[in-house]
């Protein structure tokens, strides 16, 4: 699967225009985004939008697909490739962090609420699988931020630390804590850092769990894969965990509230957990939406699956 630079996994809509951006966070990491603009915005000021995820992914997958949704319905949103992947900068490549990639959605709001035809008390943002968990991080710390809405949610503070279900015991943790801190040793000793296992397989044996076909069914094939996908290509650093195993991002999600929350799942998907865990623990206003017979990766882009009218309803009523 040889593509362009300018490959995109979805068609762009002819009523909206799409541009490369770049702004910084405060690390003074480079984010790249794509701004996508309805062309019948007129003069007045807009509401804006800012969206990344899934966890590994690129702006040219789901996010820029969301993007291109919510910009035909009058917002202008930014999908942006978060720091250390795909074209935005950071050094080391491959790396994720909760605190960083948490920063990048206020960065964006930053960026968003700078332009001259934007107004700045009427932003939200939404995070897409593992960077939904990343946007009620960043809503509860960013006053800014008036509205949140999180598709398909992942915790990934709580996978990586806990595994699927909690399931990790305390000498599992353990042993994984120390099998990490033995790559520090390797990573220190050759200067570099090695990269951990591949995220998805090029091919399946066929004795793998359902998500993990379904994951392969997006990346791995013409309908999602994108040759800067760290999901579609690669794997993340090695010793990416550690900073993930004891900070969990929801502990302040309370805090969000007045301002409301949105959570959409899929009926049938294996991450549903994390959905309705989180709308557990937060505050009113909440609303949360599961959508019949979806898996995971069904609200990556199927566009007859994924509730773009819930949530232009949402931000119509919340960003005003």
């Amino acid at each position: 699967m040889n593509k362009t630079e300018e490959h995109y996994t979805f068609q762009l809509s002819d009523k909206v225009s799409r541009q490369k951006v770049s702004f910084k966070n405060r690390y003074g990491i480079i984010l790249s985004g794509d701004l996508y603009l309805p062309k019948n915005a007129g003069s007045k000021k807009m509401s804006a939008l800012a969206i990344s995820g899934p966890f590994g992914a690129v702006k040219e997958q789901s996010s820029g697909l969301y993007a291109n949704e919510m910009a035909q319905r009058g917002f202008a949103v930014i999908a942006f490739d978060p720091s250390y992947t795909g074209e935005s900068s950071g050094e080391t490549r491959s790396l994720a962090s909760p605190e960083i990639n948490t920063e990048d959605f206020s960065a964006a709001v930053d960026f968003l609420g700078i332009q001259k035809n934007i107004d700045r008390n009427k932003i939200g943002i939404i995070g897409i699988c593992g960077f939904g968990g990343f946007a009620l991080n960043a809503a509860a710390v960013d006053k800014r931020v008036k509205a949140v809405a999180v598709s398909t949610m992942y915790d990934m503070t709580r996978v990586m630390s806990k595994g699927y279900n909690d399931a990790v015991t305390l000498d599992q943790r353990t042993k994984t804590l120390e099998q990490l801190g033995e790559q520090r040793w390797k990573d220190a000793e050759s200067g570099s850092f090695a990269p951990g296992p591949v995220l998805n397989a090029e091919k399946l044996k066929g004795d793998e769990p359902q998500f993990v076909k379904e994951y392969h069914d997006y990346y791995k094939t013409a309908r999602g894969f994108h040759e800067r996908s760290l999901n579609s290509t690669g794997a993340w650093n090695a010793t990416t965990p550690i900073s993930f195993m004891n900070m969990p991002i929801m502990t302040y999600i309370k805090e969000i509230s007045p301002r409301p929350i949105l959570i959409i799942a899929g009926e049938k998907a294996h991450s549903r957990y994390f959905s309705e865990d989180a709308f557990k623990a937060a505050a009113q206003p909440k609303e949360l939406v599961i959508v019949p017979g979806a898996v995971h990766t069904d609200l990556y882009d199927k566009l007859d699956k994924i509730p773009f009218d819930t949530l232009e309803n949402f931000f119509k009523t919340n960003l005003k």
